[in-house]
């Protein structure tokens, strides 16, 4: 692996911004190898360097996985020469090399972006073969009853004469238009607001909340990012709790 700065491989690991790394540098907090470092951009080997942090060794993961709030207008891309992307999003202090959006959002659909550096990973809750469930909030142009609900249950069938999975789906608001609960398990082009149209209906705002049985962390605010911990990593690939 190659050499990075202190300040960047710290803060990375996602509890410290670079700033208090430079801080904890001044203050001799930080030690490479059992000596002090003087210069918060001294570089070092994650893989071979040991790193101590006010007397606690840094344990440096590989991969990094971090939640994302994305907001209207975003790209769901890891570049892109002329619209922002989700990856423009991501802190300083918490950005690495071949960060990518594990599955896309619409530019005009908010919410829960996974985002990571674990091909694996991302190959696996994205595989056909998985179906990882994903939960959105659909805002509706007309009025919807049970049998709306029933024709998602049922797999809809597109304009186009393609047949989905079965999904879930809730109305939470009723009224001229209400709030609906989709819990959807593939990801075609567009696909909710294909299923609503094949249904007589309109997606007017869409936001998705939870993938798998993760929730977003709704005291991020539109475009927030943070780490994901192990254990919330582990409910990325369970069932949904409704």
């Amino acid at each position: 692996m190659p050499l990075e700065r202190i300040d960047k491989l710290i803060a990375s690991q996602g509890a410290l911004s670079r700033s208090d790394v430079r801080r904890l540098v001044r203050s001799g907090a930080i030690m490479l190898n059992g000596a002090s470092v003087r210069d918060a951009g001294q570089k070092a080997d994650p893989e071979a360097d040991r790193i101590t942090v006010s007397g606690q060794p840094l344990l440096i993961s590989k991969y990094l996985y971090l939640m994302l709030d994305k907001p209207e207008g975003i790209v769901s891309a890891s570049r892109d020469p002329k619209q922002k992307t989700v990856i423009d999003l991501v802190p300083a202090e918490l950005r690495r090399g071949g960060l990518f959006p594990a599955g896309r959002l619409d530019k005009d659909t908010t919410g829960f972006v996974l985002i990571t550096n674990d091909g694996d990973f991302a190959h696996r809750i994205l595989s056909p073969k998985k179906h990882i469930p994903k939960t959105y909030l659909a805002r509706l142009a007309r009025p919807a009853d049970e049998t709306l609900a029933e024709a998602f249950r049922s797999g809809v069938v597109l304009t186009d004469g393609t047949r989905c999975m079965e999904a879930g789906l809730r109305i939470l608001e009723g009224g001229e238009t209400p709030l609906a609960e989709v819990v959807l398990r593939e990801g075609k082009y567009h696909q909710i607001k294909r299923m609503f149209a094949a249904c007589g209906n309109e997606v007017t705002a869409l936001r998705r909340i939870k993938m798998g049985n993760l929730p977003l962390d709704e005291t991020l605010g539109p475009g927030g990012c943070r780490q994901i911990t192990a254990q919330e990593l582990e409910r990325i690939t369970q069932e949904p709790t409704l």
